[in-house]
């Protein structure tokens, strides 16, 4: 029986990004998240979200209207309650920016009463069918191409509704061209980095929105467990993971997030604590089996515990179980240059060669399974005067 091997991927290079509808009707139920003063992302993302993929039929007042591909019939209290305005005139108001930024035609009916739309040029990002039936609108999934979304949000302020729009259809998960990506599903705004570190004066510019009230949106969200927040000292800038992420979009367990393994892939410094300033619960934790060849390191011996500690952590976080067990032994040892060249060669870390840079290889050994797993470690002494702390790549 054959068999084969799935590799799921949420990739920078496809223009469109897929939208579950359940999603939507999530974010619509969500009042604690405002929509007012947006620049009519979301709004559009909601009548996306019922347009038909297939030509149907629905009797509204006693009156048959046939529904085709990309549109959709319903009365005007409905789409009042989607939108959350008070006032008929206010949906009207909607539809007209919409209309004239050419992105929907609608036109009302019975008296105003009822509304038929349709979204401009669907049949171009979703698939249409051709035979007559009846589409779900709570279930499935729809296409909304990312220039599109760009398009939008450049054109008012955001709501907090649109931030989370914005953040949702630019997260990347498992791509070899974003950093991170392959540890957790990551928001990046594909300026060409490869990088998702972002500022808040960046997420300000997009947004249309003051770098407080950038920051006050994201902390709000994070709170309500939309989004896990991992800010960076100076001006490294900070990092968003979506949370239920994969759940939504692959129907996969989420992961949790690691603040100092995505620092380690990022190669942010890790700050190394005095000695002195080591806590009881500290001096616990670095309790493993750990051992230095004889050559002098530019490094302490302590401070290369602190950081064998926190790779254990990652290494363990990440499946290796033998990095969670005591029993299990770490040795450390300088590279020559030529297993630097050519044994280990750099892969995916900054091309950076100083005097100061220190290249180990770490090995783990595993008494039980009788394993051993071997790691290459690059490590660069920051100037104190700088940095306070320690690079670790």
């Amino acid at each position: 029986m054959p068999e084969y091997q799935l590799e799921i991927k949420q990739i920078v290079e496809y223009p469109r990004c897929r939208i579950y509808r359940q999603l939507i009707r999530t974010l619509m139920e969500d009042r604690s998240i405002r929509t007012s003063g947006g620049s009519g992302l979301f709004f559009f993302v909601v009548l996306c979200s019922y347009a038909n993929f297939r030509t149907s039929y629905k009797r509204i007042g006693g009156i048959n209207y046939t529904v085709y591909p990309g549109e959709w019939v319903c009365r005007i209290d409905e789409m009042r309650s989607w939108f959350r305005t008070r006032f008929q005139h206010q949906v009207i108001s909607i539809l007209d920016t919409l209309q004239g930024q050419h992105l929907i035609s609608y036109t009302s009916l019975g008296h105003g009463k009822v509304i038929k739309y349709k979204i401009t040029g669907w049949r171009h990002f979703n698939t249409i069918l051709d035979y007559n039936a009846p589409c779900q609108k709570d279930t499935g999934f729809f296409f909304l191409p990312i220039s599109k979304a760009a398009e939008i949000i450049s054109t008012e302020r955001c709501s907090e509704m649109d931030v989370i729009l914005d953040l949702w259809m630019n997260t990347v998960y498992n791509d070899d061209q974003v950093q991170c990506s392959e540890t957790a599903p990551v928001v990046y705004m594909r300026n060409g980095t490869g990088s998702p570190l972002i500022s808040y004066a960046e997420l300000a510019l997009r947004w249309g929105q003051s770098k407080a009230t950038v920051g006050r949106i994201l902390k709000k969200l994070e709170r309500q467990s939309c989004l896990t927040l991992l800010s960076f000292p100076g001006r490294h800038g900070s990092v968003i993971s979506l949370s239920n992420y994969l759940s939504t979009m692959f129907q996969l367990s989420d992961v949790m997030i690691d603040k100092e393994e995505i620092a380690m892939s990022l190669n942010i410094r890790v700050s190394i604590p005095d000695t002195g300033c080591l806590s009881t619960e500290d001096t616990t934790s670095l309790e493993i089996n750990f051992c230095v060849s004889n050559e002098d390191l530019c490094v302490s011996n302590s401070h290369m515990k602190t950081i064998v500690n926190k790779v254990s952590e990652v290494l363990a976080a990440s499946g290796l179980s033998c990095c969670g067990c005591r029993n299990s032994k770490y040795m450390l040892s300088p590279l020559s240059p030529v297993c630097r060249d050519d044994v280990f060669p750099l892969s995916g870390l900054r091309a950076r060669r100083t005097a100061q840079e220190m290249r180990l290889s770490l090995e783990i050994i595993c008494e039980e399974s009788k394993k051993s797993f071997l790691f290459e470690l690059a490590i660069v002494p920051l100037d104190n005067k700088r940095s306070g702390g320690i690079h670790d790549e």
